[in-house]
């Protein structure tokens, strides 16, 4: 029983089996809190809790997915190269709206670990939480965070822009589709991009436009700011 847990193949079954259970959950129940990856993970969890399964076993089969998140980081071209029209319709606020938000998505991990006395590792960490996991394991390692960690908080921040969004929308009075697309984008990455495309085709178009160039900004500004820190 052993030796067939040992195989890679369990690990890439399993984490596309747990997935799928994951989005038909989601879409029966239409809960944003029912997150398909949230879902996956504690799927995941409970197995190596429960089986003969261990975490080496899983992560056998894990590498052979973490490697396919090199061409996920090159495949973030296709949406940037499907929305240029809408960029080139309004460059300026566009640009000035994604590289804003991401800023002010740095700004406060800094100040929210600064405030609870959080050590300098986490700090650097929790910074690329608002990037695709790709761009956010590879930025962390750069930086000298814990791609562990990255990795939980880039989930955490998805799961919380899909369910808040909306209601945040409302709270505020943010009507414009354009500007929805770009705050979830650029605050949430993929997972809150699946939730604006529940909203709308602008809204889904701008936030795959946001992922993109939030990245991109997050990248040249995070190394910045964390030699500032150091």
């Amino acid at each position: 029983m052993t030796d067939v847990f040992a195989t890679p193949v369990v690990g890439v079954m399993l984490s596309l089996l747990a997935f799928e259970l994951g989005l038909w959950l989601n879409r029966k129940t239409r809960l944003s809190l029912l997150n398909p990856l949230l879902i996956a993970v504690a799927l995941i969890i409970l197995l190596i809790h429960l089986t003969p399964l261990t975490l080496d076993d899983y992560q056998r089969g894990g590498q052979i997915i973490s490697f396919l998140l090199a061409p996920a980081t090159v495949a973030l071209a296709i949406p940037l190269y499907k929305s240029i029209r809408l960029l080139k319709e309004s460059p300026g606020p566009i640009l000035a709206g994604i590289v804003a938000g991401s800023l002010l998505s740095l700004l406060s991990i800094i100040f929210l670990s600064k405030l609870f006395h959080l050590s300098q590792v986490l700090l650097l960490s929790m910074l690329p939480k608002s990037v695709t996991t790709p761009i956010g394991i590879a930025l962390s390692e750069q930086l000298g965070g814990l791609p562990q960690v990255t990795v939980a908080a880039i989930v955490v921040t998805g799961i919380f822009g899909a369910v808040l969004a909306q209601p945040l929308f409302r709270f505020l009075r943010i009507t414009d589709p354009v500007a929805q697309g770009i705050a979830i984008g650029t605050a949430s990455h993929v997972l809150g991009t699946a939730k604006a495309l529940e909203i709308g085709e602008v809204e889904g178009a701008m936030s795959s436009l946001s992922i993109s160039l939030a990245g991109l900004a997050t990248v040249l500004m995070a190394p910045l700011l964390s030699s500032w820190l150091v």
